[in-house]
């Protein structure tokens, strides 16, 4: 089976600043992965550039042999860091807006969920908590069948006792033959789901391995590891 996810010699660069210098990356179907780095790393590069929000300066990234366009628009459901809704809008007038625009997108999936979470679908989103509309967002994402899935700080602005639902609706809301690619800071909440890690450091790959590889090359947990390798 070819790969999901294929990055060859992925480069950006702004003037004399490489965001991102001659990746090169594979990722298989089936795995959660963690995308690890300090600020400045080119996480959030990396992300754009997959969901083609930015032109490489060389390279190429490919999804499901495809390069990023209106194809992969149908293959990737993307959470960012920042909020993209419209205030102004109730929460089912949004699952209206997402079950016009996606065909993969489950009404019932997003119905359950909100209804677990205890949020009111009548609710305008400019009257909800900044948790509660990061929630939102991510029960959005996950309620579409994609193939890849990139969740971009899903868990940063929540309360810790919503840690684990949201986590257990990333763990439940994707099929087998799915990856997710997942960005954050908060490595020990995640570390559990996680079944293989990413380490990016001034643009360029510098770790790309199992978490059990992890575990019995270096003795380590991948939180012990990210601070090793970059501590201050």
């Amino acid at each position: 089976m070819k790969p999901l996810l294929e990055c060859q010699g992925l480069t950006k660069k702004y003037n004399n600043f490489y965001a991102l210098s001659n990746l090169d990356l594979t990722l298989e179907r089936g795995q959660i992965v963690g995308l690890l780095g300090p600020n400045g790393s080119g996480k959030t590069t990396l992300i754009k550039l997959i969901n083609g929000l930015l032109i490489p300066t060389d390279g190429r990234v490919m999804i499901n042999s495809l390069a990023p366009g209106v194809e992969t628009k149908k293959l990737v459901s993307y959470l960012p860091e920042r909020g993209y809704l419209n205030d102004h809008m109730r929460v089912d007038e949004i699952l209206s807006y997402f079950v016009d625009f996606y065909d993969n997108f489950s009404i019932e999936r997003a119905n359950a969920m909100l209804k677990d979470l205890e949020i009111d679908t009548h609710a305008r989103l400019r009257t909800l908590s900044k948790g509660t509309k990061e929630k939102v967002q991510l029960v959005l994402v996950m309620s579409r069948d994609a193939e890849l899935y990139i969740l971009d700080e899903p868990i940063g602005g929540v309360d810790p006792a919503a840690r684990d639902y949201i986590l257990h609706t990333i763990l439940t809301n994707y099929n087998e033959n799915a990856t997710i690619l997942l960005s954050t800071h908060l490595i020990t909440d995640i570390e559990n789901v996680l079944d293989r890690v990413i380490f990016l450091q001034n643009g360029q790959l510098t770790l790309n391995a199992t978490v059990d590889e992890i575990r019995s090359k270096w003795g380590k947990s991948v939180d012990a590891l990210f601070r090793e390798v970059f501590k201050c």
